[in-house]
């Protein structure tokens, strides 16, 4: 089975630093931390409303980070050119409400192809790696091929809320999505809501390359830090995905 990458979101380091305004904990130290104990990837979401995330993260993080940084972002002209003036190697579309705790549900690709791919057609000519948070939604699946994405993330945030049957159902369509989403030419990755404890399921699908997960390790390294933290959650993926 392939290797299943991990990516490490940072973001609610900085959501801690914000709470009080100070200049700690810094993102950009727990990035760098985190790449050198497990993390394939850095994900930073640079929301509109900068609530965690801020402008100099990014550009203080952009020449140091010694693994990809991922940015996540809104499908808008002015975040999109902030995109195409850092140029990480990944960038990834995603929703974004003012009023949402976090990111809620995946991209309407559908309602605003045009949008969607002269952002995808921007980024790429700056040289970034595009990516489409959708739910697994056939009908979004359609859209983000006819943008010209060449990756798509999932959205787990159903599955890691729910138990049981509706659990098993909603995994079960993650899985038949992802088979579709490959064998239409997508890398695919997933995210949103994983943890120790619902990862394994996910880790198992064959399809999925690379899983992004933020708020559950950084929530765990309060109590055991960040390194301990990735070694748990790449200790969960690999059990349900062994490699050798």
């Amino acid at each position: 089975m392939r290797p299943l990458r991990l990516g490490v979101n940072v973001d609610h380091i900085a959501t801690v630093r914000q709470a009080r305004g100070t200049a700690y904990p810094d993102p950009v130290a727990g990035a760098l931390l985190a790449a050198a104990n497990g993390a394939d990837s850095i994900t930073i979401h640079l929301r509109e409303d900068r609530r965690h995330i801020q402008d100099h993260d990014l550009a203080r993080l952009t020449p140091v980070c010694p693994v990809p940084i991922n940015l996540e972002m809104a499908v808008t002209s002015a975040m999109v050119d902030i995109g195409v003036a850092a140029k990480p190697k990944y960038v990834c579309l995603v929703p974004e409400r003012r009023e949402e705790r976090t990111t809620e549900g995946g991209l309407d690709v559908a309602g605003n192809l045009p949008v969607v791919s002269e952002a995808c057609e921007r980024l790429a000519a700056a040289g970034c790696i595009v990516a489409l948070f959708i739910a697994a939604d056939p009908i979004q699946l359609a859209a983000a091929k006819a943008s010209g994405a060449p990756q798509l993330e999932i959205h787990t945030g159903h599955y890691a809320d729910t138990t049981g049957a509706e659990q098993a159902a909603e995994l079960a369509r993650i899985a038949a999505f992802a088979r579709d989403a490959e064998a239409m030419g997508f890398e695919v990755h997933a995210g949103h809501g994983l943890n120790v404890d619902n990862v394994g399921p996910i880790a198992a699908i064959p399809e999925i390359v690379e899983l992004n997960i933020g708020h559950a390790i950084i929530a765990r390294s309060l109590f055991i830090g960040l390194p301990a933290a990735i070694a748990e959650i790449r200790a969960a993926m690999a059990a349900a995905r062994p490699t050798a």
